[in-house]
């Protein structure tokens, strides 16, 4: 693997976490949920330079529907990442509270509240778009073989079951309360382990990542008109 791409690797990693840290509020508090918020936005920063490549075949090339969806995607992770970061300033108690930058706190409590609950769908499906590159990285890290079709089967159920749990989780608790604001309080339970809440948002961003993974590969895998054409051209051929 060439430096960049580690250094890629390793910053994406690394936004991971901390997005799963920035999520468990009533485990972090105050003071390291800024913290974790600045790195953030320090990463996304440095990703986005290090994929400036990607900007600059904005206007190349055809946009079918996986490009418009990742694109779309893409835009949308950085709006909420650009809302967060305004936001996160204007409250800002410790890490940014030296600049004196004021702001409306209410709006920017809510638009914290929205593009939090944003940001995480839109990143965990980010990451499932790019899956199947992540997972040909890792085997190659790794030296795995390719696996028999059943194993790959098994172990798309067992991928599965945390998914849904992931899906159930997400309708109890009413995130979607929470990116619509229909819900303008988040109420945590400050009791709940350590443990539990990590779990909990992990299956959350798994269930994200399963679906887009799938509908992105369904949707790759439906034939453009000129493929349809020609799998037409190859059945006639076939059947003088």
């Amino acid at each position: 693997m060439q430096t960049k791409m580690k250094i890629k690797t390793g910053i994406d990693l690394l936004m991971t976490v901390l997005l799963l840290l920035l999520m468990a509020y009533q485990i972090t508090g105050q003071e390291l949920h800024e913290w974790f918020g600045a790195g953030e936005l320090l990463l996304f920063l440095l990703h986005n330079i290090l994929n400036m490549k990607w900007y600059g075949n904005l206007f190349k090339g055809k946009y079918r529907l996986p490009r418009i969806i990742q694109t779309v995607v893409n835009f949308g992770v950085m709006i909420t990442m650009l809302c967060l970061g305004f936001s996160g300033i204007v409250m800002s108690r410790h890490v940014f509270a030296a600049l004196s930058i004021y702001g409306p706190m209410a709006t920017a409590r809510m638009l914290h509240l929205a593009a939090s609950y944003w940001g995480f769908v839109l990143m965990s499906v980010h990451l499932g778009l790019h899956w199947s590159m992540i997972l040909g990285m890792c085997r190659k890290l790794t030296g795995s073989r390719e696996r028999p079709q059943a194993v790959t089967w098994i172990l798309r159920v067992m991928a599965a079951l945390p998914a849904m749990y992931g899906l159930y989780l997400f309708g109890r608790k009413d995130i979607f309360s929470y990116m619509f604001l229909k819900q303008q309080f988040v109420f945590f339970d400050f009791e709940q382990s350590a443990e539990d809440v990590f779990v909990e948002y992990i299956a959350m961003m798994g269930f994200w990542i399963f679906a887009a993974c799938y509908i992105s590969k369904g949707i790759a895998s439906i034939p453009t008109s000129k493929n349809s054409v020609q799998k037409n051209e190859e059945k006639e051929g076939g059947s003088r």
